[in-house]
């Protein structure tokens, strides 16, 4: 389907809503499905408007330019719509572009210790900090879920959820493997070690986004334990939930209370299974599309952090950034994070004009 064939079939749609509307047919569900998809079509109808608007424009400065008394004014307007045209034009093209369902959800933040021992557990406490005052530089509510801590500040793994606007649309594409290259504290030698922690961002699933059966779980309750294995609870308030089906496995032990241990592991296990359900139509759609930045591919290692040379690299934009500082302090992701964005939508863009 042509663009301007699209284009005008939105534009038909939008005026036919209007008369529906305007006539007073329609009651009940059908008058709130009418009017919904009429508010979510304005604001493309209108950009659609203006672009048209200044095509015609164009064409009449143009013409105009013929006469020899309006010709300076003339060719200044038609300059002047011809800077302003590609604009309009990117506009319309990006409210084009089919919308995340999931982009204005809440988001989970998982963070595991990968290669590296406990040099990877530190940086994976590093990594949770991060995010930790990314989520304060944007007014989000960081929420901790879980932590389970290696006893000397680091961290095997870590669960939070990231609560505001737009979080999951701004954080999906930190998910993968996030390398760290500098000298550990033990290190006497003064050698750097590489070593590694995994980042998952799922969207925050609600219940009637997941349908969970009852009798696909399987609910274990035990003693939670501290660092070491040390017993920090002498009650069984320890969850644990596996998911039959999928085979996915949720534990939760932060809180005393075993209600709010298994309401905990549901909302992640609620979150992994929406995540694996977007992932499969995702790869269904994107099949053909390799290098795609939103694979949230965990195994695929997709940013490098350099501390000896305080350089920050993300590999799927070959960007770096020598302000590593920043970063880990939450005030220099954006700079990445706006990168990714810009990128996806570039894409996505050129597979619309194919």
């Amino acid at each position: 389907m042509s663009l301007l064939y699209k284009l005008e079939q939105i534009t038909q749609r939008h005026a036919e809503l209007q008369a529906a509307l305007s006539a007073g047919t329609l009651d009940g569900q059908k008058f709130v499905a009418a009017s919904k998809e009429f508010s979510d079509l304005g604001p493309l109808v209108e950009a659609i408007g203006a672009w048209r608007r200044a095509e015609q424009e164009l064409k009449d400065a143009e013409a105009m330019a013929a006469d020899p008394d309006m010709r300076a004014m003339a060719e200044e307007e038609a300059a002047a719509l011809k800077k302003r045209l590609p604009e309009l034009e990117h506009n319309v093209k990006r409210m084009l572009l089919p919308k995340d369902a999931a982009d204005e959800k809440n988001a989970i933040l998982e963070i595991r210790a990968g290669t590296g021992g406990e040099e990877a557990a530190l940086f994976a406490a590093d990594l949770f900090r991060m995010y930790q005052r990314y989520a304060a530089e944007h007014g989000w509510k960081f929420e901790v879920m879980e932590l389970s801590e290696t006893g000397i500040g680091g961290y095997k793994e870590a669960i939070a959820t990231v609560s505001g606007r737009g979080v999951f649309a701004r954080l999906k594409f930190e998910s993968g493997v996030h390398r760290v290259q500098r000298v550990p504290a033990t290190e006497a030698q003064g050698r750097i070690h590489t070593s590694a922690a995994t980042v998952a961002v799922l969207p925050e699933a609600e219940e009637v986004d997941v349908k969970i059966d009852e009798k696909d779980l399987r609910i274990d309750v035990f003693r939670a334990s501290g660092p070491g294995g040390q017993s920090v609870n002498t009650t069984d308030s320890a969850v644990r939930i596996t998911h039959l089906p999928s085979g996915i496995v949720v534990s939760q032990q932060d809180e005393k209370s075993q209600h709010k241990n298994r309401a905990k592991a549901m909302k992640i296990l609620r979150a992994r299974l929406y995540e694996a359900e977007r992932q499969r139509r995702d790869d269904a759609r994107a099949a053909d599309r390799k290098g795609q930045v939103g694979s949230g591919d965990r195994s695929e290692r997709i940013r490098t952090y350099n501390f000896p040379q305080s350089r920050v690299t993300d590999h799927r934009i070959n960007l770096t950034l020598y302000s590593l500082d920043q970063v880990m302090e939450g005030r220099g992701l954006d700079q990445l994070v706006d990168a990714l964005i810009a990128d996806d939508e570039a894409g996505r863009l050129a597979e619309l004009a194919a």
